[in-house]
């Protein structure tokens, strides 16, 4: 998925319909939401550190983004107050302009509904796109679903030499 295209819909398998979009300056007080209600567990292994809520200079890092060097997109649900931000997968590219750096997260209440493989696949596609060559990320060692999420989507994973606390995972694209 490219940036500047349209929304995409899916179906999940439990029914519901979900959209993968980049994220907008609009999205601001829906992101500020979808981190206030994530656990602090979920806060602590996206962020590698404990918050109690999220701050304002973090919410503009996360929506002002730039969809070239920094790309995020979002997954949304309709609810009763609209659109719901229920989960996001970001890159931003590395100094050296070949690689980048990923994260995702999703939100409690949606693990294992289907929509991580979709942001990751639409954030892959992205970044294959923009002509990066590999992605990359740090993910706490413990951190034992999302490394194996990583493995699946071909990964190769290698403890930090400096800090065995933390996995690198590298994906060649």
């Amino acid at each position: 998925m490219c940036p500047a295209s349209p929304e995409q819909q899916h179906h999940l398998l439990d029914g519901r319909t979900v959209t993968i979009r980049a994220i907008r300056r609009d999205d601001a007080e829906r992101e500020k939401g979808f981190l206030a209600a994530l656990s602090g567990e979920s806060l602590y292994l996206r962020f590698q550190r404990w918050m109690s809520a999220p701050f304002d200079e973090l919410i503009r890092f996360l929506t002002q983004v730039d969809l070239d060097r920094h790309l995020a997109l979002v997954c949304t649900a309709p609810s009763d107050r609209g659109e719901e931000l229920v989960g996001e997968a970001r890159y931003v590219v590395n100094p050296a302009g070949d690689s980048c750096e990923f994260g995702i997260v999703i939100a409690d209440a949606w693990h294992k509904s289907g929509i991580a493989g979709l942001l990751m696949d639409a954030l892959i596609a992205a970044a294959r796109e923009r002509g990066l060559r590999r992605m990359e990320g740090l993910v706490l060692t413990g951190n034992f679903p999302m490394l194996r999420f990583a493995r699946g989507l071909g990964f190769e994973l290698s403890i930090a030499p400096d800090d065995p606390t933390i996995t690198r995972i590298v994906k060649r694209l």
